[in-house]
């Protein structure tokens, strides 16, 4: 089979795109017939080393997929559509491959209908949305949520999600990415480039914030724990290399949590919780993504370029899928 894969960690130029051996599922395992993949930015971290985990080389890399059950495992049978958005950490190998052994308790069924591209471009956002929401911010109907860097992949699903549980968002991003926010279910959108958006964010919300999520990276705690509930909660999972000041008796005295996480932690049951979520929103047409790229496989050291900046096409919005 075709599989983009590397042999030691380094550059996104050292990803090599060839024939390895076809997997052999354990015994429970699937084998799946990857139809659609995509790149996030935690595989280039993986790849790097810059995230250390243990990886079998040469290593597949990749993280979600789209696909048909090849060999039947579990309660899968040949030809069932499926779906995995957590392979490529911890030993497992990636996705990026025509073929795939994953493991039955990591595989969830697509709902009829749904398109590969479509759905893999959110698999893996929808997932840390679910996860930082529900479970470590344990949002409530009817609280207010305030996402920084709304337009983008992960706070895009953060802003549906949160409207689909009854949720107010008040989403922050640049202008020309007003429209998809709002498109998303935000119930009010602010420029991160004007300066009077914290005083905007105090008069929407004059009795604080219950959630805050930054995507953006820039992490001002100086602006925006001053603009949070009491018992407020903020989520943390953007920027590797960020360096932020906290003032910390706001913090405490206030009851505010901090909470930090990556989905690559996450249990196979914290998986299980998500996918239900993912799969009801995805068979209702609410949850959705922007696709900036589709390419075939042969180009996944391009796509890794791209997440890095390095590469024509790594601005616009939206995600980047590779077609095996």
């Amino acid at each position: 089979m075709t599989a983009a894969y590397i042999t030691a960690l380094g550059d996104a130029d050292d990803i090599r795109t060839g024939p390895l051996p076809r997997p052999v599922p354990g015994p429970d395992e699937a084998l799946v017939r990857v139809e659609a993949v995509a790149a996030n930015h935690v595989d280039t971290f993986v790849r790097s080393g810059a995230y250390a985990t243990e990886l079998p080389f040469p290593f597949v890399v990749g993280r979600d997929l789209v696909g048909t059950v090849e060999t039947p495992a579990g309660a899968f049978a040949r030809g069932d559509r499926v779906w995995c958005n957590s392979l490529g950490h911890d030993g497992r190998q990636g996705s990026f491959a025509q073929y795939a052994a994953v493991p039955v308790d990591r595989l969830f069924s697509l709902p009829a209908g749904v398109d590969p591209v479509a759905a893999v471009a959110v698999l893996h956002t929808a997932g840390t949305a679910h996860l930082g929401l529900f479970r470590d911010a344990c949002l409530r109907p009817g609280e207010t949520v305030l996402v920084e860097g709304a337009g983008g992949g992960v706070g895009s699903a953060v802003v549906q999600l949160a409207t689909a549980a009854g949720a107010r968002v008040i989403a922050v991003d640049r202008a020309e990415n007003a429209e998809w926010c709002r498109s998303c279910g935000a119930d009010h959108v602010l420029d991160r480039a004007d300066p009077e958006t914290p005083a905007a964010v105090r008069r929407l919300a004059p009795d604080g914030i219950d959630v805050a999520w930054d995507c953006s990276g820039r992490h001002d705690f100086e602006t925006t724990i001053p603009l949070l509930a009491l018992g407020g909660r903020v989520v943390l999972m953007a920027g590797m290399g960020a360096r932020a000041v906290l003032p910390v008796g706001a913090v405490y005295t206030r009851d505010i949590s901090l909470h930090g996480f990556a989905i690559s932690n996450a249990s196979v049951a914290d998986l299980a919780d998500a996918a239900g979520t993912i799969n009801r929103e995805l068979a209702s047409g609410r949850l959705r993504g922007r696709v900036r790229a589709e390419l075939p496989l042969t180009e996944a050291a391009r796509a890794h370029r791209m997440l890095e900046g390095r590469e024509g096409g790594a601005g616009g919005p939206g995600r980047i899928v590779l077609i095996p």
